[in-house]
């Protein structure tokens, strides 16, 4: 999977997640905003990797959005 963060998009903050499919995970809550084609077991392993790493992400973001 390859999480992927757009410094040209929009609040709430969210990744994107590429794989086997896509999916939008939100950041703060991991909630799936949207999930096109991955597998919900994939999607469950995604969210995870962005609970376990959550922080990193919140930086991510903000550092491109503010």
């Amino acid at each position: 999977m390859r999480f992927v963060i757009y410094t040209a998009d929009h609040e709430p903050p969210h990744a994107h997640v590429v794989g086997d499919g896509e999916a939008r995970i939100d950041i703060e809550s991991l909630a799936v905003i949207t999930q096109g084609n991955m597998s919900d077991r994939d999607v469950r392993r995604a969210v995870a990797v962005i609970e376990d790493n959550r922080q990193l992400f919140l930086d991510t973001w903000r550092r491109y959005h503010g």
